[in-house]
């Protein structure tokens, strides 16, 4: 049977829950509501049975692709595997039940929960504070971004309107801060694959607000001269953003506060193991030097007394960033993940994390062109440009290969410093034996381009979506059910 939305299987009449009137209210009339708040027509729900709602929902399940059902060594994203216990703790009855208006005498242990994460992010980060409130990496970096705008005005230096974004940054970086009000720059990487010095100090000067960067960055190198970078940045008067996007490699090895940062941003869904894709849940801390403090978004919380509350409102707050205190769902998972390693273990994470990522670029390096040939860290990138120009295979094709074994492909043209790039980050949870299997997958992936390139640009056959007219879906999106 084709598939059908749950629209489709709707029938008059059919009901999969009923309500029992003892715990329902009755509502009778329009008395206390506000009649342009009324509906014209009924909701447009479907009708069905709770059999029928719950093979629907099963069977949509069972065509996801996710960490829990194989290999997904997506670069740049980290997708680790969640570990199970999170979700149990997430699920105490004395976080879920919860209301956020309630007195800061009956949450301590919440709160003192958030406080205590807040703290270990700035101890692995090296910073001094921070707000857990941003509900993602993007709107962490726009508060980021934000912070930087309230230092500079408070300065009364309004002319600092210019924001350095190297050439391999994630694409969130120049939008945030665009969006925040600056003027965006790029930096073009060096041959090595990194900043160069010189490119940052042609912008060193009274116009320059600061630089965002990750380190490792995009690429997957780590920025060797990013003490240089940040002394010539400061000495202009600028500030240093960390995208926290690859901080899965560092832990415990480097912190972005030593390397002259003042503002980072961290990934909870990324480098603390809580759930990733989909469009959330997500969150994205933002801790900061002494400099930013003043400037945080609001509430703070704060340990005084014995207990944790929080602080009085700060003139110079940015305001507040989102509703109430952020996805606390999701701190409480990334706390479970902290508490679960503690130091050594979030050491030894990304020592795997990049070991891992080395022991694939090794066996891949004589099989698909690796155009930065640098160590690595946690990802590398490879280039399928020479195997398309003797085959026509391209990256693409080559992760339309991998999803018909089974392997979820990794990120595809990005960086888009790199021609038909495949970036790979196997992260720290998959075994030597997982490993293997995405090599043995691109060997033979490899040999069919120069044997058989037609049965390869054929893939994927055996998943419930086959190959589709990418053009198309990206130019006519069809995202309404009910339009035509």
């Amino acid at each position: 049977m084709a598939d059908q939305v749950i629209f489709d299987k709707s029938r008059p009449g059919r009901r999969g829950f009923i309500f029992d009137p003892e715990t329902v209210p009755g509502v009778t009339g329009t008395e206390g509501i506000d009649l342009r708040d009324l509906r014209k027509d009924a909701p447009r729900l479907p009708q069905i049975s709770e059999l029928e709602l719950v093979r629907h929902y099963t069977n949509l399940s069972r065509k996801n692709f996710g960490v829990d059902v194989g290999f997904y060594p997506l670069g740049s994203c980290t997708m680790k595997y969640n570990p199970k216990v999170n979700e149990k703790t997430a699920g105490f009855a004395g976080f879920t039940n919860l209301h956020p208006l309630q007195d800061e005498a009956d949450t301590q242990g919440t709160l003192e929960l958030m406080q205590s994460l807040k703290e270990g992010l700035c101890e692995v980060t090296g910073m001094k504070e921070g707000t857990l409130s941003p509900f993602a990496g993007a709107q962490g970096e726009f508060t980021g971004m934000k912070l930087f705008k309230a230092y500079f005005r408070d300065r009364g230096e309004s002319g600092r309107t210019r924001i350095l974004v190297p050439d391999s940054s994630h694409g969130t970086n120049p939008a945030s801060a665009h969006i925040a009000g600056f003027e965006v720059v790029e930096l073009p990487s060096n041959r090595e694959g990194l900043i160069d010095p010189a490119e940052v100090a042609r912008h060193c000067d009274e116009r320059l607000a600061g630089i965002m960067m990750t380190n490792p960055n995009t690429l997957g190198l780590f920025e060797s001269e990013i003490l240089t970078i940040a002394g010539m940045v400061h000495q202009a008067g600028g500030l240093l953003y960390y995208d926290g996007a690859n901080f899965n490699a560092i832990m415990g090895k480097a912190k972005p506060g030593n390397m002259g940062f003042d503002c980072v941003h961290l990934n909870l869904h990324k480098t603390f193991s809580t759930p990733h894709g989909g469009g959330g849940p997500g969150a994205g801390p933002v801790l900061v030097g002494e400099k930013l403090s003043p400037y945080l978004p609001e509430p703070v919380t704060e340990r005084k007394d014995g207990k944790v509350g929080f602080a009085p409102p700060r003139r110079k707050s940015i305001g507040r960033v989102s509703g109430f205190y952020g996805n606390v769902g999701v701190l409480v998972r990334a706390f479970t993940y902290l508490l679960a390693n503690g130091g050594d273990g979030l050491t030894a994470v990304s020592e795997m994390a990049v070991l891992n990522a080395a022991y694939l670029k090794k066996q891949l390096k004589h099989l698909i062109e690796i155009p930065y040939g640098r160590k690595c860290m946690h990802e590398f990138v490879l280039s399928a440009q020479t195997l398309k120009e003797e085959t026509g295979i391209s990256a693409l094709d080559i992760a339309k290969g991998l999803l018909e074994r089974g392997i979820h492909p990794p990120t595809i043209y990005f960086p888009l410093n790199v021609k038909e790039a495949l970036m790979v980050e196997p992260t720290e949870t998959e075994s030597r034996e997982i490993l293997d299997t995405l090599v043995e997958a691109l060997k033979e992936i490899v040999a069919l381009a120069r044997e058989n390139p037609a049965e390869l640009k054929a893939s994927p056959r055996n998943t419930w979506v086959g190959r589709v007219d990418e053009v198309l879906a990206a130019r006519k999106p069809r995202v309404n059910h009910f339009s035509e």
